[in-house]
């Protein structure tokens, strides 16, 4: 009986410092005097502040609740996915993962051109002087993947299985991510709009969010969740207007050119959910190979459940 209650206060300590520790986030990006919308140069730059203090709190709310016992085989830093072990693997492999979930658009961009400006190096100079491009492709992931997944879902695992954890873990990042919701109102939307705005929102940063959470999990390290979320960023929702428009202009073309444009057409609109459904086992299968019987450490095992129930 006292071993269940423990087991039941240790689920509970972990979800409500989760919480906790969300609420805490998504409040800091609001303690400011906010004049104008979110991607006004001003309010960028006070919540980058914002969540730079933040990488300095959240892993207080991980020490506070983790378990004492794992400290003792792990550090902190190790626990959070910050080491320099099997980094290169860790970062590459899921980037390739995370290609092969975009491979519609990316053929898309192959198609109309844009695909060449990333060679141009005026585009990565001028990218890196946009302050929303920053905020989209560096300090975005940099601090959302730090708390949301690097210091919650280590909490999560000492008192669920993995496969829960994983999925509990994004549902604090999507609820999160409601806030935008008031930014939708005050430009001018009505509330059943910007709720439903929020929701198809809060629908696929969920979905991300466990695919991050898996990566985390599965390699161990925290550069495997920022480059999975600064590309996802960048991509951005697959346009399925522009999509229609390419079946457009394969309809209008000469018999010759026909056969070209649908293939071309089948792998943009067949990726897009072909590589969707697949791209986990894919996860799964490479990282598989790579850290099975390797001296590498995935997070899951820094710690067993059978430690941890020990003084949950």
């Amino acid at each position: 009986m006292e071993l269940e209650f423990k087991a039941i206060f240790g689920c509970f300590l972990s979800v409500t410092t989760c919480f906790l520790l969300s609420v805490v986030y998504i409040s800091s990006l609001y303690v400011w005097d906010a004049k104008y919308d979110r991607n006004h140069p001003s309010t960028i730059k006070k919540r980058f502040v914002s969540v730079f203090i933040m990488m300095f709190v959240s892993p207080v709310f991980l020490y506070a609740s983790i378990n004492k016992r794992i400290l003792e085989r792990s550090s902190i830093w190790e626990i959070m996915g910050l080491k320099i072990h099997g980094l290169s693997e860790a970062f590459l492999i899921p980037w390739f993962l995370t290609m092969v979930l975009f491979l519609g658009p990316l053929f898309m961009q192959l198609v109309n051109g844009s695909l060449k400006s990333y060679l141009k190096p005026m585009y990565w100079v001028d990218s890196m002087q946009n302050l929303i491009w920053l905020r989209n492709h560096v300090v975005a992931p940099l601090s959302e993947e730090f708390t949301f997944r690097s210091c919650m879902l280590p909490l999560l695992l000492q008192s669920f299985s993995p496969s829960t954890a994983i999925f509990i873990c994004p549902l604090f990042f999507g609820v999160a991510h409601f806030h935008h919701m008031i930014e939708r109102i005050r430009k001018g939307l009505d509330f059943k709009t910007a709720f439903l705005a929020s929701c198809f929102h809060f629908t696929y940063t969920t979905i991300f969010g466990m695919y991050s959470a898996f990566l985390l999990w599965r390699t161990g390290h925290f550069a495997s969740t920022f480059i999975a979320h600064a590309f996802c960023n960048h991509m951005g929702v697959p346009d399925i207007q522009e999509l229609l428009t390419y079946k457009e202009l394969a309809l209008s073309l000469t018999p010759k050119k026909r056969p070209f444009s649908f293939i071309q057409i089948i792998c943009s609109d067949g990726s897009i959910s072909i590589t969707a459904a697949s791209c986990a086992a894919l996860t799964e299968q490479y990282l598989s190979i790579f850290y099975k019987g390797s001296k590498h450490q995935t997070i899951d095992q820094l710690w067993s459940r059978k430690m941890i129930s020990v003084e949950v």
